[in-house]
C-alpha cells in the first residue's frame, strides 16, 4: 500500500511539473525574409523590469539530462544569487554560485535596457569557459512574465533558445530555459530555477 501511495505521489508530482510547464505559452515568433528573428518589445517595456530581483536569493535548480539510452533524468541542485543594478538603472548584473558535479561553479549574468529600443539584452558567462555567451538573448517583460530569445547553430541547424521570467510572484521568480530545432513550432525545457528569499 506504501509503495501504491509513493508512486501516485510522484505521479502527481509530475503532472503538476507538466502543467506548470505549459501554463504559459512561448510567444510566437516572426522572422524575417534572410531568416533572422523579429523581435518587438512589449508597450510596458521597462528598464524596471528586473527590480522585483534586486539582492540575493537562494535557487533550487532542475536541470534535464539526456541518457545513452534514450530516457532522461533531472539533476537537482541548490544555489544562490545576487543580483545589483548598474549603469543609472539601464542594466543589472548577478553572480550565480553552485556546486557541479563536487566542484565549485560560478555563473554572471549581464542584462542591458536599450532605452531606444525598449528591448532588453541577456549576456551569460560562467567558469567553466570563461567567455561571454553570444549571441545575447533580447526580450521584453509583459504582465510581469519576461520571454527573451536567441538564434543561432548547433551541429549545422538552427536553434532557437528562449529564457522565460515569470514574475507573476514576485516573492518565488521562476526562470526557466527551452530550445527548439523546428522555428518555435515546439519547445524543449531543459533548465528550471525556483527561488526565494
Amino acid at each position: 500500500m506504501k509503495s501504491v501511495m509513493i508512486a501516485l505521489l510522484l505521479l502527481i508530482c509530475k503532472a503538476s511539473t507538466a502543467q506548470q510547464n505549459n501554463e504559459l505559452p512561448v510567444p510566437k515568433l516572426f522572422f524575417d525574409s534572410a531568416g533572422e528573428l523579429i523581435i518587438s518589445p512589449s508597450s510596458t517595456s521597462s528598464k524596471n523590469d528586473f527590480d522585483f530581483f534586486i539582492g540575493k536569493w537562494n535557487l533550487k535548480n532542475r536541470i534535464l539530462k539526456k541518457n545513452e539510452n534514450n530516457s532522461v533524468t533531472w539533476n537537482e541542485f541548490e544555489a544562490t544569487q545576487e543580483m545589483h543594478v548598474i549603469l543609472n538603472g539601464l542594466g543589472n548584473i548577478d553572480n550565480y554560485l553552485a556546486e557541479r558535479n563536487g566542484k565549485p561553479f560560478e555563473g554572471m549574468t549581464l542584462r542591458l535596457f536599450n532605452p531606444q529600443t525598449k528591448l532588453w539584452s541577456i549576456y551569460w558567462a560562467d567558469s567553466n569557459y570563461g567567455t561571454l555567451g553570444l549571441p545575447p538573448v533580447i526580450g521584453s517583460f509583459e504582465n510581469k512574465v519576461g520571454h527573451f530569445f536567441s538564434k543561432d547553430l548547433s551541429d549545422g541547424k538552427v536553434l532557437i533558445t528562449v529564457y522565460r521570467w515569470d514574475a507573476r510572484d514576485v516573492d518565488q521568480p521562476v526562470w526557466s530555459q527551452a530550445t527548439s530545432e523546428d522555428y518555435g513550432n515546439t519547445w524543449e525545457w531543459n533548465w528550471f530555477m525556483y527561488m526565494r528569499r
